[in-house]
């Protein structure tokens, strides 16, 4: 029987119906293990026999599934195409520093409110008052 991947050998089919029968534990890792050094074992003779040849690397292509390239769009930048690295530099540094010789308004800084910041400066602050107003009630006794 012909199976989709070139590297299922007939010790894959044994193995998977083995497992198939028992649902054991240890025949799955067992199917994964021989599905592991067939896979290695077919890859490395495959990648063998290209470099006995000498055809070179792109000889690995025909047996890899061709994938369809990404398509890209040129960046524009004012209705044009940056096709060299000075436009493309121009038109990034251009659209995010927009803001650099601009002048800020710190004021609105002032409206923040001041909060603590973590537990311990709310501990911190409690105890403090604790222990003021343990002072005070031992200074007020007589």
């Amino acid at each position: 029987m012909k199976h989709s991947k070139s590297w299922w050998n007939e010790e894959c089919r044994c193995v998977l119906n083995e497992y198939r029968v028992s649902r054991n534990l240890e025949n799955w890792k067992r199917f994964k293990s021989t599905v592991k050094t067939t896979k290695q074992s077919f890859f490395d003779t495959k990648i063998q026999e290209i470099i006995n040849k000498k055809q070179g690397p792109w000889e690995l292509m025909s047996w890899i599934n061709k994938r369809k390239l990404p398509t890209i769009e040129t960046i524009k930048y004012h209705d044009q195409q940056c096709l060299n690295i000075n436009n493309l530099w121009n038109a990034l540094h251009s659209t995010f520093n927009m803001a650099l010789y601009r002048q800020v308004d710190i004021d609105i800084l002032d409206e923040i409110t001041n909060k603590p910041t973590s537990l311990a400066f709310f501990f911190k602050r409690r105890i403090q008052t604790h222990l003021i107003q343990l002072q005070q009630l031992l200074y007020t006794q007589p």
